[in-house]
């Protein structure tokens, strides 16, 4: 199967919104890797993500804000020949985000970030206690760059 690579936005933003869950990479202050599979929100070249206040993926973001989103989707596995396993493959379609993180503090800001949030999974239009609003962290990466790639489409 061919491999392509993929810089068309639009086509990039459809494989993002087929999407339930991306993955977000970070790197700890001993430049370990740490990687969390994670709902999500899009638009206008933000990614949105919410969290409790506290752990360890907040205690890695607030030291370093630089991370990278995979998203994929489409997943088909193929063969030419069924006992061979070399003639296996699976197609796909991927897009990787990088950007760094910006945390939300402002009320407005975080409700209208949990209703982009929700748009990602359910077409309706939410109301929100203020207490959780007020608990809820609500964190976003500004795309600084998007690469995508398509096997066997």
């Amino acid at each position: 199967m061919k491999r392509r690579d993929l810089s068309f936005k639009p086509e990039l933003e459809s494989i993002i919104s087929k999407c339930e869950i991306c993955n977000l990479a970070m790197v700890d202050e001993d430049g370990s890797p740490y990687v969390l599979p994670m709902n999500f929100g899009y638009k206008d070249d933000y990614i949105y993500f919410h969290s409790a206040q506290t752990g360890k993926k907040i205690d890695i973001l607030k030291k370093n804000k630089r991370v990278c989103i995979s998203f994929s989707t489409d997943h088909d596995l193929k063969w030419v020949n069924k006992e061979v396993a070399c003639s296996w493959s699976m197609r796909y379609r991927s897009v990787l985000a990088f950007g760094n993180v910006e945390f939300v503090d402002d009320y407005d800001q975080k409700e209208e970030a949990l209703r982009i949030f929700m748009k990602n999974y359910a077409d309706i239009d939410f109301s929100f206690n203020e207490p959780a609003v007020k608990d809820i962290l609500i964190f976003r990466v500004k795309i600084e760059k998007l690469d995508g790639r398509a096997l066997g489409y």
